[in-house]
């Protein structure tokens, strides 16, 4: 592969909504519907001059020589991490290492591990030059702050949130997923091929951004988010968890070349097998999603891992369980399609489907001690739709108190009477788990088909 850098590279990835498959998708016998956003994690690369460090925004000389890369979310504050290039013997591949202060970012440091040990290894030249790496986040991947409410910023616009990164709330969208697959992106573009190049590379950015995902998270999780995230809307199947296994630890003798294999679905022991069918589909005409954030979030893992327990000690009951919710799911999905090719069919049909859903749902929620639809979040959903013009809505993915997604008719009026509704809600019940839902708001996100986008630079000037 012939060395190649350009002096900035920008890209973005989608969020997602796992609308049903919840849980089901941990396992290859069943699968997901995986809905993209329109609310995308951006990453722009800047190749700095030889001996150049960002500081304060600008590049300036520095008195050692050594190539640095900067890594900046400046919708925070303090979001700026400095990493020296460290080359491991014996085919360990590239470490990084954190020169300055402050909290290490596991997602950030992972991803540059592994995006510059598959570039190092695949590269002409091994040099990397010192790099300038932005992140930037749309807006509904965090709760309001006091201050990004004050900024009076228009909706498409870049928010400063005012608060360190880990004091920021996140809604749930997916936000990790999208960042490891948009940096990893972003280098792999920026210093191994020609932007154009994006939609025969597909398959192999989607190979390490879920390699340098499982890693940063310490497991191998299911991957429906980085799908989403570089192909966007689809139907998910996972891939088996031994692909992942078979790479070891960054820096480990061999890593490199064991990373290699598995990007480039070169080892024959473990070859790729993730379904990803119905790339980009979209929901039917007159129907559109909205996400509502109840500022409360939850706790994804160790929620997964109690679940997985109560099946592991009720096989029976949880197969009936997961067999249920896969059938209903299938029958959404061939209705979504059906109403596509006839949309004077009307949205009944998917309403007591997705209420099907909610009730082995809640169901789950019960016998597992889990707060996948915790009262709360019952009480608010079942007032959402009772609203005219929504279809129905669920607690998405793992569950729990992030952001409800709720299908409704796409009409201006509908969005009107959801605020309405959110205008002053209160809950009334106690909470099974003792979750409480905050302010309710209408995020701005709404349902798109599309994944990993090469995009132009000059929207992000401001931020650079």
């Amino acid at each position: 592969m012939s060395y190649k850098s350009s002096a900035t590279t920008a890209v973005s990835s989608p969020g997602k909504v796992l609308l049903t498959g919840g849980y089901l998708v941990l396992d290859r016998n069943y699968t997901g519907t995986v809905f993209a956003l329109d609310a995308r994690i951006h990453v722009v690369v800047e190749q700095l001059r030889k001996g150049q460090k960002l500081q304060n925004g600008n590049a300036e000389p520095e008195k050692d020589k050594e190539d640095l890369i900067v890594v900046r979310s400046p919708q925070f504050v303090g979001a700026s991490w400095d990493y020296g290039i460290q080359r491991a013997e014996n085919g360990g591949g590239i470490k990084v290492v954190q020169k300055n202060d402050g909290r290490a970012n596991p997602f950030v440091e992972t991803s540059l591990n592994y995006a510059l040990t598959y570039i190092s290894y695949v590269a002409d030249s091994k040099d990397f030059g010192s790099l300038s790496i932005t992140i930037l986040a749309d807006s509904d991947y965090y709760s309001e702050t006091a201050f990004s409410r004050a900024s009076g910023l228009q909706a498409g616009e870049f928010v400063n949130f005012g608060v360190p990164l880990h004091e920021a709330h996140k809604t749930g969208l997916g936000s990790s997923a999208a960042l490891v697959t948009s940096l990893v992106s972003a280098l792999v573009i920026h210093r191994t091929m020609q932007p154009d190049d994006l939609g025969a590379a597909r398959d192999k950015l989607h190979n390490l951004a879920q390699a340098a995902h499982c890693a940063a998270q310490g497991k191998v999780g299911s991957g429906f988010d980085v799908a989403a995230a570089v192909y966007g809307s689809c139907l998910y199947r996972r891939f088996s968890p031994s692909i992942l296994e078979s790479i070891g630890d960054a820096g480990s003798p061999g890593f490199d070349e064991r990373l290699f294999k598995v990007v480039e679905d070169a080892d024959p022991e473990h070859p790729w097998d993730t379904e990803c069918l119905d790339f980009g589909m979209t929901l039917p005409q007159g129907m559109q999603m909205v996400l509502c954030d109840v500022e409360c979030g939850s706790q994804t893992p160790s929620m997964v891992k109690k679940v997985l327990e109560w099946r592991k000690q009720n096989k029976q009951e949880a197969g009936l369980l997961w067999d249920a919710l896969q059938s209903n799911n299938e029958r959404l999905v061939l209705e979504f399609k059906q109403l596509s090719q006839s949309p004077d069919k009307g949205f009944d049909e998917v309403r007591n489907l997705i209420e099907r859903s909610r009730s082995y749902i809640r169901s789950m929620t019960g016998k597992s001690g889990v707060p996948i639809e915790p009262k709360v979040q019952t009480e608010l959903l079942d007032a959402i739709s009772k609203v005219d013009g929504v279809v129905g809505g669920v607690v998405p993915g793992a569950g729990g108190y992030d952001a409800l997604a709720v299908l409704i008719q796409d009409e201006p009026k509908v969005v009107d009477r959801l605020k309405q509704l959110f205008e002053d809600w209160e809950s009334k019940v106690e909470d099974d788990f003792g979750g409480k839902v905050g302010k309710v708001r209408l995020l701005g996100v709404r349902h798109g088909s599309l994944g990993l986008e090469n995009e132009p630079v000059e929207p992000y000037r401001a931020w650079l």
